[in-house]
């Protein structure tokens, strides 16, 4: 009996030795997993329990234009934000009532926050008002979790507007998130448009980042390690622009209540000097949180003022276009320099008859774009074929996008013989066509932004340069700045070509019997070329495009007014007007209490039978 008590004890001793055993292996085997083989992953969890990364986010950087005025400053405003594995949820109520927001929108937010990160601030609201952000502070221990942050957004003060060339700032939205990656994530803000959005990467700067250290309640108790592994913000780069914003605010003030574009150009390098599309918007309406009503107002407004109509339009230029034509006629030896007609007022090709609005008797290639002769231009483009016309109108730049650093370009159209075949078939069109092309009419297409650079080309008798409106880029600790580098080009034409245009151009403007005489700036020689835009659907568009000073230009100029009627009544005014303003920094002709160009006896045009196109 006692041997087999002493066989029982020894099994039961086996069995929990047995089961020590295995109980040891557990442990020991938990043990190895969490302390070398999770290491890394339990260790950052628990360092996210224990420190608070708190991101800081870099100064976005000023704009500045070609005189050193400041355009684009930065104000602070404050920013509510939530950490998720703080918050309690059940706050949600009273806090959407306190920041006017909807619950749903606060869920949502924090939904996709948490999705990044719990442990990484939520912004939920940007740039609150003062007596929502005294409302956080006063409930701040009913509201864990619930904070604010200081950023700043954009401030217009210089007096021009330049809505469409500088463009604006919002939220990111998601779509962006997954196209541009990186440091960005939601709530933060990017440029969306014009300069804002061509030079974000520029201007935006590097998000810096504070690690606190926090308690099991989630408070903040001090700085970790401290504060040596924190980063500090870079904050972005300056913008040097050749805009000049005196400039730029005059030629929006000549273009109130006015539909349509005036693009002013440094000749010397390319550099944009004024781009004004009107109507246009205030960019304040941008600057931190945009009204709904606001938005639906803007893009329901049938004068469509977010549209930029200096580089997004594609109207026919009318006359001014007759020097490409000029052009192609003289480098391909189409025509002398003497060559001449009889204007009688009309021409007639076939069982069609072209008019012209006057009666010019003889002229010559530099009388007939003094006085814009379309009976001149009906032959010369006849004899000088739709293939040339359109290669030297390449030349120039049209059919194509200029390059300018605002990425909101349209090409425009400039017929060939292979799209009138596509669109008419080869047999549908004729000669028939070619006359209303000479004179700017038909399928041709061109933006105010490629007339400014034809008028460029023109004032340095062949010398392109890619238009843009940035010149450099500052860093807050640099001295000088990084100037940009953009391409140019010569147009190889002989230089007879160049004299027997631009003097046309310029009898247009300084002589009895111009068509531009409205352009003429008293002390300065202005050359110059209207158009009349015939437009089916109502008025005709009014187009000038000149430079200045005739022997060593300054400026070039294009200005568009859509549905206004002669281009030498109502489009040269304004671009003499900007002329003057610019070259001169005063006007002496400049009514501003009706904001109408004051005609005086030195801009009396000729008769009226030669004046009106």
């Amino acid at each position: 009996m006692a041997q087999q008590d002493d066989i029982q004890i020894y099994w039961k001793r086996r069995v929990l030795y047995s089961v020590l055993g295995l109980m040891f292996l557990l442990f020991f085997g938990r043990l190895y997993q969490l302390q070398l083989i999770y290491s890394e992953e339990y260790g950052r969890k628990s360092e996210e329990n224990s420190i608070r990364i708190i991101p800081r986010e870099p100064v976005r950087g000023y704009v500045y234009d070609r005189n050193h005025v400041l355009v684009v400053d930065n104000q602070p405003a404050f920013t509510t934000t939530i950490m998720p594995f703080e918050f309690d949820k059940r706050n949600i109520p009273y806090l959407s009532s306190l920041l006017t927001l909807d619950p749903q929108f606060i869920r949502d937010r924090l939904k996709k926050g948490e999705e990044y990160s719990r442990f990484a601030p939520v912004k939920i609201k940007r740039d609150i008002s003062f007596r929502e952000l005294s409302a956080l502070e006063e409930n701040r221990e009913h509201l864990m979790g619930v904070d604010y942050q200081v950023e700043s957004k954009r401030w217009y003060g210089a007096g021009g507007r330049a809505a469409h060339i500088l463009g604006y700032t919002k939220e990111i939205s998601e779509a962006q998130i997954r196209t541009l990656g990186g440091e960005y994530r939601q709530g933060d803000v990017v440029g969306s448009a014009g300069l804002e959005g061509e030079y974000e990467t520029a201007l935006r700067g590097q998000k810096g980042a504070e690690f606190s250290t926090v308690n099991v309640r989630g408070q903040v108790v001090g700085s970790f390690d401290s504060g040596k592994l924190d980063v500090g913000a870079i904050d972005g780069k300056d913008l040097i622009l050749t805009l000049d914003i005196g400039l730029q605010a005059f030629a929006e003030s000549l273009m109130t209540d006015r539909r349509g574009a005036v693009v002013a150009i440094d000749p010397a390098d390319g550099g944009i000097l004024a781009m004004v599309s009107a109507p246009d918007y205030d960019l304040a309406f941008f600057s931190g949180v945009t009204p709904p009503l606001v938005w639906r107002s803007l893009n329901g407004d049938a004068a469509r003022p977010l549209f930029n109509r200096a580089t997004l339009t594609r109207y026919p230029p009318g006359s001014t276009f007759k020097m490409v034509l000029a052009a192609a006629a003289l480098e391909t030896g189409t025509v002398s320099p003497s060559w001449r007609i009889t204007c009688g007022g009309s021409f007639r090709l076939g069982n069609k008859v072209f008019k012209d609005l006057h009666v010019h008797g003889s002229v010559d290639m530099t009388t007939a774009i003094q006085v814009s002769c379309n009976v001149y231009f009906y032959q010369l483009m006849l004899k000088t074929g739709l293939d040339n016309w359109s290669h030297y109108g390449r030349e120039f730049g049209f059919g194509m996008l200029t390059g300018m650093d605002i990425a909101e370009e349209n090409p425009g159209l400039l017929p060939t013989t292979a799209y009138m075949n596509r669109r008419y078939g080869p047999s549908g069109w004729t000669r028939g066509y070619l006359p209303s092309l000479g004179i700017g009419q038909g399928e041709l297409g061109v933006t105010p932004l490629q007339m400014a650079c034809y008028a460029m080309v023109l004032a340095n008798s062949g010398e392109y340069h890619q238009p843009h409106a940035v010149r450099a880029l500052l860093t807050k600790e640099a001295h000088t700045p990084d100037t940009l580098a953009f391409q140019s080009r010569r147009l190889s034409f002989a230089p007879q070509t160049w004299d027997i245009i631009r003097e046309g151009m310029r009898r247009a403007v300084q002589l009895p019997g111009g068509t531009g005489g409205l352009a003429r700036v008293k002390g300065i020689e202005v050359a110059g070329k209207t158009g009349t835009a015939q437009n089916p659907h109502g008025l005709d568009h009014a187009w000038f495009v000149g430079f200045a000073p005739y022997d060593h230009p300054r400026i070039a100029i294009a200005i568009l007014i859509e549905n206004a009627g002669f281009g030498g009544s109502y489009a040269a005014p304004i671009a003499g007007l900007c002329i003057e303003r610019y070259l001169n920094g005063r006007l002496t002709r400049y009514d501003n209490t009706h904001r109408q160009p004051v005609i005086t006896a030195r801009d009396t045009p000729a008769p009226a039978t030669v004046a009106g196109r």
